[in-house]
């Protein structure tokens, strides 16, 4: 299923897009898109058979904004140099182990909201990655199976960066990574069983029309399943939660000088195999 949330910010509804691409209003069937229905496989297989039924109405998708695809996100995970091309254009050793970070969740917008270029900043970055949805509680998970089965699905983020705040200024990357607007999601989250193979995934970016990243899945270091059982480790996962999975090659670090980082005006398209594509115009915050 690809499950999403439409409405004005603050105020979305949940929603399915159905295989013939017609949007189904869900609110009369479920009240969100959140962990709670992630973890409710009863609701959730309401919904497959509302939707095989095709009992859903359909939504009016003229002008409609498209939100977050989950509410109420506890914590956004990131794995940071998990692929081998990005790290050889930044110059960075293959890391031995995952490196973990933290977006704060008021970081997520729709993923044709507008991204803000924070107050100050040079060297704002863009950054396709595949997201990762938890939809079991997880905690020191034992093999990949278990991890895999701890993924309810998979969707697009964007995982903005202003580099001279996460590298020049001193302490953790936390400051160049949690500015806001700085983690667009969707449009949809497109649930495991549409993703048989999540190392198989075409990844890319534009800018202003100009491809930037044109990568696969295939090249992540720690691939879904070690990613998702290596974070279980450290932390509880808990249902709703969000794991951003890495980028790969073609950032504006790892170009030449002068290196192309945003600015207001810019536009940035990115899409993932299967699990559908942003644009976001920016503007100065």
């Amino acid at each position: 299923m690809k499950l999403l949330r439409v409405g004005k910010v603050g105020a979305e509804r949940p929603a399915l897009l159905d295989e013939a691409g017609v949007l189904r209003d869900l609110s009369g069937l479920v009240p969100d898109v959140d962990g709670a229905l992630l973890a409710d496989d009863a609701a959730l297989a309401r919904v497959r058979a509302a939707a095989a039924a095709g009992d859903l109405p359909a939504l009016d998708a003229t002008e409609l904004r498209v939100g977050p695809p989950v509410a109420r996100i506890g914590k956004v995970v990131c794995i940071g140099l998990n692929y081998h091309d990005h790290a050889r254009e930044t110059g960075a050793a293959t890391p031995e182990e995952p490196i973990i970070f933290m977006k704060a969740p008021d970081t997520v917008v729709g993923p044709d909201d507008t991204v803000l270029v924070p107050r100050g900043s040079e060297k704002t970055d863009w950054e396709v990655e595949l997201a990762v949805v938890i939809g079991r509680t997880a905690r020191y998970l034992e093999t990949d199976e278990q991890a895999l089965a701890a993924v309810a699905g998979y969707a697009v983020a964007h995982d903005v960066s202003e580099r001279a705040f996460q590298i020049e200024r001193g302490g953790q990357w936390d400051k160049g990574k949690n500015c806001e607007t700085f983690n667009p999601l969707g449009p949809w989250l497109v649930t495991a069983d549409e993703v048989p193979d999540p190392q198989a995934l075409g990844v890319r970016l534009w800018v202003n029309g100009e491809l930037k990243q044109d990568g696969t899945t295939a090249e992540q270091i720690f691939p879904v399943a070690e990613v998702v059982r290596y974070v279980s480790q450290f932390m509880t996962l808990y249902p709703g939660d969000v794991i951003n999975t890495g980028t790969p090659a073609g950032v504006a670090m790892g170009q030449p000088e002068p290196k192309p980082y945003l600015r207001a005006g810019d536009v940035v398209e990115l899409e993932i195999d299967g699990l559908g594509h942003q644009r976001q115009e920016l503007r100065s915050a």
